[in-house]
């Protein structure tokens, strides 16, 4: 940790969030999405939008201060006993890629419900806020993002998420998709997957796994079963990433709560996925075709333009555990 010290300053010594350590790096996000903080030092706008149905009242749920953690005491006093569902994640970033409750696709051609906004409570160093817990059927995308890679254009993306909350199911994704939500083939996506499928790829052991979603493939590596990729077991919360660029990707994982960041996979993509053709859709709990049997636990994930050097993964990783999940 004391080496990623100076990774977690900006110039003069001011803090920084993960946003933060990507932009310095050259590789700024293109979307910044968190329902528990800011990821910019400077952020302070809101984190998401809440529906109250009672009366169908909607509420921003904003930040304790600029730069903090969510204000999950003032979306409880809105909310009250009634039930409160997630319509909006907003963008961080400058470019507005906000995610809104995802359309039906080609997998399922039924619209996607937002998450119980009360359902899952955890702590940021002290703080109450509340993660995104995804229950099947659930979903968020935005087809018309700006920034986001296209074709062969290299880009990382991570998210945190809750380390004990997974299934096989397709799935629990987060980055880029397709604009129209249907299947368009191999390399047509690029998000960074959590959960226990087995249903095109592996890694070692029973799961779960940090894989990619390249679209008709999860992948733990370049091959069937690829045991340089661990099960990633008894971690709370999970740091997951992935890194793509023209022919090759990489993974990164660990534990949001200590440790380092580990280097699952890096190489080659699979036969059949050598030319990317990404479309820069974003997706959140669902996969590209709007397949939505996953659950997971989502706290907050961006992504960027470029690959970032694996220093900053590691950096952005640290000022993920300085955050301070479930303490």
């Amino acid at each position: 940790m004391k080496s990623m010290l100076p990774l977690l300053l900006l110039a003069g010594g001011a803090a920084a969030g993960p946003c933060d350590l990507y932009e310095a790096a050259g590789t700024p996000c293109v979307a910044a999405h968190s329902v528990v903080r800011a990821l910019y030092d400077a952020y302070s706008g809101p984190l998401y939008e809440v529906q109250r149905a009672s009366d169908g009242a909607f509420c921003n749920v904003t930040l304790l201060a600029a730069g903090g953690v969510s204000n999950a005491t003032g979306q409880d006093v809105f909310c009250g006993r009634s039930f409160c569902e997630v319509t909006r994640i907003y963008d961080q970033s400058p470019r507005g890629n906000h995610l809104h409750k995802a359309g039906g696709g080609g997998n399922v051609p039924k619209p996607d419900k937002g998450v119980n906004a009360t359902s899952y409570a955890t702590t940021l160093n002290g703080r109450p806020v509340y993660g995104a817990h995804f229950e099947t059927a659930m979903g968020y995308r935005n087809d018309n993002a700006t920034g986001t890679a296209v074709g062969a254009a290299p880009e990382t993306m991570y998210m945190v998420v809750d380390g004990k909350v997974y299934n096989d199911g397709c799935c629990f994704d987060y980055g880029n998709a397709e604009t129209d939500n249907k299947d368009d083939g191999k390399g047509t996506m690029e998000a960074v997957y959590w959960g226990t499928s087995t249903s095109t790829n592996r890694g070692s052991g029973s799961g779960p796994w940090v894989m990619a979603d390249l679209e008709q493939g999860l992948w733990a590596g370049n091959v069937s079963v690829y045991e340089g990729n661990p099960s990633l077991v008894n971690m709370n919360f999970v740091t997951a990433l992935v890194k793509g660029d023209s022919g090759t990707f990489g993974l990164r994982g660990g534990n949001a709560q200590a440790g380092p960041l580990m280097n699952l996979f890096q190489g080659d993509r699979p036969a059949l996925y050598v030319n990317g053709s990404k479309q820069g859709a974003i997706v959140l709990g669902i996969g590209g075709d709007n397949s939505d049997r996953a659950k997971g636990v989502f706290f907050e994930g961006a992504m960027t333009a470029g690959i970032a050097a694996d220093a900053v993964d590691a950096a952005v990783h640290a000022n993920v555990q300085a955050a301070g999940y479930g303490r």
